[in-house]
């Protein structure tokens, strides 16, 4: 699932915890976000920022939720995890064996991991993590780099109904 369709399918509470966190705790990032998508709507930023929160938030999830708007996304949900969710990165790796930063950033990620260790890690992020939080955190870890594939998280992710995002659930 690419990054756009992450936005697609989470709730509104979601993006808008997304939206205030980056605007409160990584306000450069933020502002560049506004920028990037009225450029792309051919707006002037100014036109986003004097909306009211709620009316801004739901504009940036409907804008973010275009395919065009991939790679912003990408970043955003990036900056709110490596931000806001560091914990839980850290908790995933560490329960995979994988090497990581404080941050849970990760230099080069095996090529290949096991299913019942992919799937001890998932239920233990389940069981501390908001259950979208821990989706949105899974499928953009599955979508971040193109050269390792690893299909029993893909499988995973399709199986278990506490992983499904917003009008995937009905799909």
């Amino acid at each position: 699932m690419r990054s756009h369709q992450i936005f697609e399918r989470m709730s509104p509470a979601l993006a808008s915890e997304i939206f205030t966190y980056l605007h409160t705790s990584d306000r450069p990032i933020y502002k560049a976000a506004i920028q990037g998508l009225a450029n792309q709507r051919k707006l002037r930023p100014v036109f986003i920022e004097r909306k009211p929160p709620g009316e801004r938030h739901q504009w940036m999830k409907s804008a973010l939720s275009r395919p065009v708007s991939d790679a912003l996304a990408a970043h955003l949900i990036q900056a709110w995890l490596l931000g806001a969710h560091k914990v839980m990165l850290c908790d995933f790796l560490d329960a995979l064996g994988i090497e990581h930063g404080e941050d849970g950033t990760v230099e080069q990620l095996p090529p290949a991991a096991d299913k019942a260790k992919i799937s001890e890690a998932v239920e233990q992020l389940l069981s501390k993590h908001p259950f979208e939080t821990v989706a949105v955190y899974l499928h953009a870890f599955r979508d971040m780099d193109s050269e390792v594939q690893w299909p029993p998280l893909d499988e995973i992710l399709a199986d278990d109904a506490r992983l499904k995002l917003g009008s995937e659930i009905s799909s």
